[in-house]
C-alpha cells in the first residue's frame, strides 16, 4: 500500500503545473491585500480547496495512464487500494497545513507594517480548515469518481465550492470576518468530528463503488 500512497502523492503533485501555482499566488497577493488582517485566513481556505480538487484531477492522469487495467492485477484487495488514495489525502494535509502558516505569516507582517488591528484566532480557523476542508471536499467527491468516473468528481466539487463561497461572502457583506472566527469558532469540535466520520464513510462508499465498476 506504500506504493500506492506514494504513486498518488507524486501524481498530486505533477498535476499542479505552472500556471496554476501563478494563478494562486496571484489570487494569494490580492485577498492579502484587499482582506488586511484576515488575508492569510481566506487565502488558507482557498489552498485547502485546492488541495481538496487536485486529488480529484488525479483520476485523469489514472486514465490516460491506463493505471485501472494495471491496478486490478495488484495483490492487494479493492479496499486497499481504496484506502491508498484516502491515505494520500491525509499525506497532503501537510502542503496545507504548510502554506496555511505562510500565508498567515504574512498576513500578520502585512498588519504590523499597516498599524491594522490583527486577531491571533484567526490562525485557529485557518489551521483548522487546512486540515478539515480538504477531508471534508475528497470526502464528497471521491465516492462519485469510484462510482460514476472523474467527470461525475469534477461536477460534485464544483457544486461543493458554492457553499463555501457563499459563506465567505456573507460574512464579508455583513457583520465582518471577527465574526467569522468567533461563531465558528465554537464547532470547531464537533465539526471535526463529523468531517472524520464522514471522510470514513466516504471511504467504505468508494471501495464499494470501485467493487461495482471493477
Amino acid at each position: 500500500m506504500r506504493g500506492l500512497i506514494y504513486k498518488d502523492f507524486s501524481i498530486f503533485c505533477k498535476c499542479i503545473d505552472r500556471k496554476l501555482i501563478l494563478t494562486a499566488l496571484g489570487f494569494s497577493a490580492l485577498l492579502l491585500l484587499a482582506s488586511g488582517a484576515y488575508g492569510g485566513m481566506i487565502a488558507s481556505i482557498l489552498l485547502a480547496m485546492t488541495v481538496g480538487i487536485q486529488h480529484t484531477a488525479g483520476f485523469y492522469s489514472d486514465d490516460i495512464a491506463r493505471w485501472n487495467k494495471y491496478q486490478m492485477t495488484l495483490p492487494l484487495s479493492d479496499f486497499s487500494i481504496v484506502a491508498g488514495k484516502y491515505l494520500s489525502v491525509v499525506c497532503t494535509l501537510a502542503i496545507s497545513v504548510g502554506g496555511s502558516i505562510v500565508l498567515n505569516l504574512i498576513s500578520a507582517v502585512i498588519a504590523a507594517v499597516t498599524a491594522v488591528p490583527y486577531d491571533i484566532s484567526v490562525w485557529g480557523f485557518s489551521l483548522f480548515a487546512a486540515v478539515f476542508v480538504p477531508l471534508l471536499w475528497t470526502a464528497v467527491c471521491l465516492p462519485p469518481a469510484y462510482w460514476f468516473g472523474p467527470q461525475s468528481a469534477q461536477s460534485i466539487g464544483l457544486l461543493a465550492g458554492v457553499p463555501a463561497f457563499f459563506l465567505v461572502r456573507h460574512f464579508e457583506d455583513g457583520a465582518g470576518f471577527s465574526a467569522m472566527t468567533d461563531s465558528l469558532s465554537p464547532c470547531f469540535f464537533g465539526a471535526g468530528c463529523v468531517t472524520i466520520f464522514l471522510f470514513i464513510l466516504s471511504l467504505l462508499v468508494s471501495a464499494a463503488g470501485y467493487r461495482r465498476r471493477k
